[in-house]
């Protein structure tokens, strides 16, 4: 179980959340409220998913870009339409994006059980609470670590 754990506030924004991820290389963040209660949860697959219905909607309308070939942190001067679209992706928060839904275990939790769930649910990493409060999250990389690092 990692303790340190990377968490996100409801109104923490996709450019906040995408560059906290990008920056700690981790590809999802709990979403908690000051006391650290466990609020929801939001992935890379959540923020690069909002991004793609944008792309669809453009596609649509017959605007001819990729955004995933633009900087999300500069302003296109030329594009007043896909600087609009770019800020309001940029904007949205965790409070709407976040997966309210979130699988959680405890500290005492039997790991096989842990990675059972993980296996078959497809998920990469589970938070840990105790008595409601987010006290770390497990990973699959942190199972694989577990496995060979040196057991003194």
């Amino acid at each position: 179980m990692t303790t340190e754990v990377l968490t996100l506030r409801p109104d923490d924004t996709i450019r906040k959340a995408a560059k906290k991820l990008a920056l700690e290389n981790v590809s999802g963040a709990p979403i908690v409220d000051n006391k650290n209660h466990l609020l929801g949860f939001v992935s890379e697959n959540d923020i690069l998913t909002t991004i793609m219905k944008y792309q669809t909607k453009l596609q649509k309308e017959d605007v001819d870009c990729n955004l995933l070939e633009y900087s999300m942190d500069a302003e296109d001067n030329s594009n007043e339409k896909l600087n609009a679209i770019v800020e309001e992706i940029s904007n949205i928060t965790m409070s709407t994006l976040m997966i309210r839904s979130v699988m959680t275990t405890s500290p005492d939790a039997n790991i096989i059980e842990v990675l059972r769930t993980m296996l078959t649910l497809g998920i990469n990493r589970i938070p840990v609470l105790e008595k409601g409060v987010l006290v770390g999250i497990i990973s699959r990389g942190d199972i694989i670590f577990s496995l060979y690092k040196s057991k003194v």
